[in-house]
């Protein structure tokens, strides 16, 4: 690498489209959704409620580490797309929407179909998914060479591979292999309270950044409390990010704890991929070696314009304001934290 420390962001993760659909509480609740989480499905039933949508919907593609990386490259971030998708039309758009953006894409095919997230925004902006993995299950962890990290400073892996636990566990040993940092987002409170002593067991020997919000920490960690939720998740890895919706959020790193504030006013038209987004902004700013609190401000600035919008998907205008922070935050005399 010539000396120069390594800015490459590559994510692991579900291959995924979202379809975004405006529904009730009631729909919700029909649905058999985890109101706020993430429910797994089979494709009838995903099919089935897709075809009882009252009223328009919007299809892009999807999937939290996907999500993040694209943040990244919004950014003008270098970064990599490690999944597997379905050769038909979503798998097509997967594929076109990476590349259009600056993603270098590491998909693995599948001749099952591409994975699909019903994502249920009600109107209080909250965000309920009932998925179908799809194709994105197929990843087997023989595929997971330390080549798909090559090059990486930070491997971001999303929660919901605890659902192929043998390919998680090669994720993070190819990560290390490779000399990346490893991150980890916590992904969905109740995937988090099902695996928690699974999870921490991984935390303690991989995981160099842990992300979570309020319901994942009080899911990982038994405790509401802010300050005390904080603390411990950051008893086993370098640096702990705690989201606060509209209140900021609070990182921990080296026993110090630096609190951020929100951007905005706090309101939201919807919050779908809003954590995603706010992971990269944080981890691009790591990446370029910015100090911590710079990294939290950029991931506010990129959580409050994704929640102006409906979908993970912030349009250019709002690129342009989070792309106009950077002079003020890169200290080019910074390193990687």
């Amino acid at each position: 690498m010539n000396g120069k420390p390594k800015k490459l962001i590559v994510g692991i993760g579900s291959a995924l489209v979202d379809i975004l659909a405006h529904e009730d509480d009631h729909f919700v609740t029909r649905a058999g959704a985890v109101r706020g989480g993430m429910q797994l499905v089979d494709h009838g039933r995903i099919e089935s409620l897709f075809s009882e949508l009252s009223g328009g919907h919007k299809v892009v593609p999807g999937g939290s580490a996907c999500n993040t990386v694209m943040g990244v490259g919004r950014l003008g971030g270098s970064a990599r797309f490690v999944g597997k998708c379905g050769d038909d039309e979503f798998g097509a758009l997967f594929r076109e929407t990476l590349s259009r953006h600056n993603i270098e894409p590491a998909l693995f095919s599948s001749e099952k179909p591409t994975g699909r997230v019903l994502s249920i925004i009600t109107p209080d902006a909250q965000r309920s998914m009932l998925t179908y993995l799809g194709a994105s299950a197929e990843t087997a962890p023989e595929e997971v060479e330390t080549g798909c990290f090559e090059g990486a400073s930070i491997v971001h892996v999303e929660g919901y591979l605890i659902f192929n636990r043998a390919l998680l566990e090669k994720t993070l040993a190819a990560a290390k292999e490779a000399g990346a940092r490893v991150s980890l987002d916590l992904a969905s409170h109740n995937v988090v309270a099902d695996n928690r002593d699974y999870i921490k067991g991984l935390v303690a020997d991989f995981v160099d950044i842990l992300i979570a919000n309020e319901d994942e920490a009080l899911a990982y960690t038994g405790t509401g409390n802010e300050d005390e939720a904080l603390s411990r998740l950051a008893e086993k890895t370098a640096v702990a990010a705690l989201k606060l919706g509209p209140r900021g959020s609070m990182i921990a790193a080296r026993g110090e704890v630096i609190v951020i504030k929100a951007r905005g006013d706090g309101s939201a038209v919807d919050t779908t991929g809003a954590g995603d987004l706010w992971a990269a902004g944080f981890l691009y700013g790591m990446a370029l070696g910015l100090p911590l609190e710079k990294c939290g401000e950029l991931g506010s600035a990129c959580g409050h314009e994704v929640c102006q919008v409906v979908g993970a998907a912030i349009p250019e205008e709002g690129w342009q304001r989070i792309r106009s922070l950077l002079p003020e935050l890169y200290d080019t005399t910074t390193h990687i934290v």
